[in-house]
């Protein structure tokens, strides 16, 4: 049988009743409290009795044997002294005895008082004369007892005490305790185990003590609580009965507002928000907890943002109080600050009375959405490139400039800017680097302007100033003047310096016109006239310039139907050598005969073409028809003839140029030495890796080259070895007064003998006159080309002239 232990037996009960330990604690801290105030009273009582015995004890030694010794002191008995002090000494607790005799003697016996380690109690007293009525004095007597055996039986007595006591308490705290718990709490465990169990899905069996059914047990506390338990089954048990058929609802609309794809905030009648479903915490980042109690207007962290929301949520209330809902958008802010685009919906939750006790937030993001509209309104209203606004938004504000002016009796003016120069920008160094230039263009062009000015961008390199509220014509023409000088420092492309300049039209509301269409055809005219008197410069609209821009754009019209109609036709100009006069080549030249226009000089219809970049399927029109000309001169003559074709930048920079060229040579079944490409100077500048692929891909394929109008331009002299050029031709600007000024005498001999130190083989053009021809002999020029030989003709006068030249009698 195991022993029985009592540590284990309190940790059973500790671990099986708690309240019965706590109770157990309780009775056994009263009791030891009480048993040691009734021990310490009992002790001290005991204590206080053998004080006053030990006291008794010395009052009955004085009583006893002062008598005796003062008549031994008298009759000076020592040895009755000393039989009378042991007597007193020998009695118990006196550990010190001391006789003092008048005038100087003492005897003593014990210890010395202060050798004494416990406690002492002294008692002191005089011995008289005994025979004497004046009571003399003959000496004292002190007596000192110890308290040591007091206190050892005080202890033994307290040990004696508790022992009994704390056995007593035990016992009885432990039959106390076994008596609750059999009666009380081991019923309350019962009842706690049937509470942790119980459950509204599965409600458990009545709840039952297990005790006698006695008519004490059925009244007392313990059953009144279990009928209540039971009571109370019975109710949750019919309640459960007749909410079990909306359970299933409620479950549905809860789990349909929780997993709602739109956000969810139900607020009470105070506007407080009470529930936010999962959507509405993911969309905004607010947690219920946080927000709890809160007026869905105050949610954002910036108190600027609260009161604005504030004050709309105040006219939300007041609708929803008038009108039931509100629906709209409203901007939004997210935990972090971040603000949004929300749809909102809201209603109110009405009771059986129809009065609102709470209301229905429904959200949705339209960030993306809004995202989309502005991004399609600024796509449809600004240039995506500089940001400004484009055509359509400037004719707006326009518009409305125009109609503020008519109210104020106001000016309006229009400046219609080109930049010059900008396609061979874009020809030259790539798009990237016009990009960038239209950009600072526009910063710089934005800069000179007011804020009540607008800068837009038309397309290209078309920009368009709406200078409203004007008070003189001179403002327009101080604005045309910044904006000038601002573009005289140069632009930097691609670790380059770049100097660009604007030509710039002026038309004024109402002077020049007082509708918005017709202000920017005036302002287009000006600006193509700005252009014709030598760029970098600005015009004023004047009546006859709508002339002009009339006829160009009745001229652009007309171009662009003009391949389709067969209106072009090729005009050769020979080039001879100037030794023998033996004809090499020709000179293809375009003219445009247009039946209402008539015969209409590349000098007016190619910029034209280059501009609306009509000139690359003129160009390739022109080479074809030229290698299909020069190949009938060679069968008609067989001789070796090559012709010269001119390409402009804008030709030259279609990626489709080269493969062009090759398709004209093999279709025509043509060497490419007979074939020879003029190019100006100012693509030569360029000196970029396209440009020398291009050129060294049509050296590749035998095709001559040539620096057509060397000297007009930038006289690039450094660049000319660079390239594998064959031909360089001196304009006719220069052969036209040789033999009158010695400047230009000079600098056509510089040219020739450079081009030769170079082995480039010279033409010089515009030659008229024999003079000139000999001239041009004594320096040794190659060839010549001008009226002296023929004007130029189309192909079949140029045939004939051929075989005119071929003649015996011109042999």
């Amino acid at each position: 049988m195991p022993r029985f232990r009592l540590p284990q037996a309190i940790h059973q009960i500790q671990a099986r009743s708690p309240l019965s330990f706590r109770l157990l604690a309780y009775i056994l801290v009263c009791s030891s409290l009480f048993t040691l105030a009734a021990a310490a009273f009992q002790l001290y009582s005991d204590f206080r009795q053998d004080l006053s015995q030990v006291d008794e004890r010395m009052l009955l030694i004085e009583t006893s044997y002062k008598s005796s010794l003062a008549s031994s002191v008298w009759a000076l008995d020592q040895n009755l002294l000393e039989i009378q002090m042991e007597g007193i000494f020998s009695l118990p607790e006196i550990e010190h005895l001391s006789l003092n005799i008048l005038p100087d003697t003492t005897i003593t016996m014990g210890k010395d008082p202060g050798e004494i380690e416990a406690a002492t109690r002294t008692r002191q007293f005089d011995l008289n004369h005994p025979r004497s009525n004046d009571d003399e004095k003959l000496g004292s007597v002190t007596m000192v007892a110890s308290m040591e055996g007091i206190y050892r039986n005080l202890r033994r007595k307290a040990v004696l005490i508790l022992a009994t006591q704390g056995v007593k308490t035990f016992l009885l705290s432990f039959l106390i305790l076994f008596i609750i718990q059999q009666v009380v709490t081991r019923h309350l465990a019962t009842m706690a185990g049937y509470a942790r169990h119980f459950s509204l899905r599965d409600l458990p069996q009545p709840l039952r003590l297990w005790r006698k059914a006695t008519p004490a047990n059925r009244h007392d506390e313990l059953a009144q609580v279990t009928d209540a338990i039971n009571d109370m089954r019975e109710r949750l048990n019919e309640d459960m009965q007749r909410q079990k058929a909306d359970a299933s609802e409620i479950r549905k609309l809860s789990k349909a507002i929780e997993q709602s794809p739109s956000s969810v905030l139900i607020c009470d009648r105070y506007w407080q928000v009470e529930y936010a479903n999962y959507k509405f915490e993911e969309l905004t980042g607010h947690r219920l907890e946080a927000i709890r109690g809160k007026h869905p207007g105050m949610l954002s962290p910036r108190s600027r943002e609260n009161q604005e929301h504030r004050r709309l949520w105040q006219l939300i209330q007041k609708d929803v109080s008038l009108n039931g809902t509100w629906q709209g958008e409203m901007h939004s802010s997210r935990y972090n600050g971040e603000r949004f685009w929300e749809q909102v919906t809201i209603s109110p939750i009405r009771d059986e009375q129809g009065e609102p006790t709470h209301y229905l937030i429904l959200g949705e993001d339209i960030s993306i959405r809004k995202r989309y509209e502005q991004q399609l309104l600024r796509q449809a209203n600004y240039d995506l490139l500089t940001g400004l606004p484009n055509r359509m938004m400037a004719l707006d504000r326009l518009k409305l400039a125009l109609a503020q002016a008519r109210r104020g009796s106001e000016m309006v003016g229009v400046m219609f800017l080109d930049l010059d120069n900008f396609k061979h920008i874009n020809d030259t160094m790539g798009h990237d680097a016009g990009d960038t230039l239209l950009v600072e263009a526009a910063r710089r062009i934005s800069s000179c302007l007011r804020g009540s000015s607008t800068l837009a961008r038309l397309g290209g390199d078309e920009f368009l100033v709406i200078l409203p509220g004007l008070l003189g014509e001179e403002a327009t023409e101080l604005v045309a003047e910044r904006i000038l000088k601002t573009f005289t420092p140069p632009f930097h492309l691609q670790d380059s310096e770049v100097f660009v300049t604007t030509s710039i039209g002026i038309a004024i509301y109402p002077q020049d016109s007082d509708s918005s269409t017709s202000l920017l055809q005036h302002a287009d005219a000006a600006m193509y006239e700005a252009k014709h008197k030598g760029k970098s410069a600005y015009q004023r609209f004047s009546p006859e310039m709508k002339e002009v821009s009339q006829e160009r754009l009745q001229m652009e019209n007309l171009l662009r139907r003009a391949l389709e109609m067969n209106e072009f036709e090729l005009y050769f100009q020979p080039i001879l050598r100037t030794d023998n006069q033996q004809v090499v080549g020709a000179e293809a030249l375009i003219r445009w005969h247009n039946p209402t226009l008539g015969l209409v000089m590349p000098d007016r219809f190619i910029p034209l073409a280059e501009e609306t970049g009509l000139i690359i399927p003129i160009g390739r029109w022109v080479l074809n028809e030229a290698c299909r000309a020069v190949n009938r001169w060679q069968l008609l003559t067989r001789e070796p003839l090559s012709v010269a074709v001119n390409v402009s930048a804008r030709q030259f920079r279609d990626p489709d140029f080269v493969s062009m060229v090759a398709t004209a040579l093999k279709e025509n079944q043509l060497a490419g030495h007979h074939l020879e490409l003029e190019i100006t100077e100012r693509l030569i500048l360029d000196n970029t890796l396209e440009t020398d692929d291009i050129l060294r891909e049509l050296d590749g394929m035998g095709v001559r080259l040539s620096v057509d109008d060397f000297g007009t331009g930038y006289s690039a002299l450094g660049y000319l070895k660079n390239y594998p050029f064959d031909t360089l031709k001196v304009d006719k600007s220069f052969i036209r007064d040789v033999i009158t000024k010695q400047g230009d005498a000079s600098l056509v001999k510089a040219i020739i003998t450079m081009a030769h130190s170079l082995d480039l083989q010279v033409i010089a053009e515009g030659v008229e006159n024999n003079d000139q021809l000999s001239f041009l002999r004594q320096l040794h020029c190659d060839y010549a080309q001008g009226y002296l030989y023929s004007r130029p003709a189309t192909e079949t006068d140029f045939s004939d002239w051929l075989l005119s030249r071929s003649t015996p009698e011109n042999a």
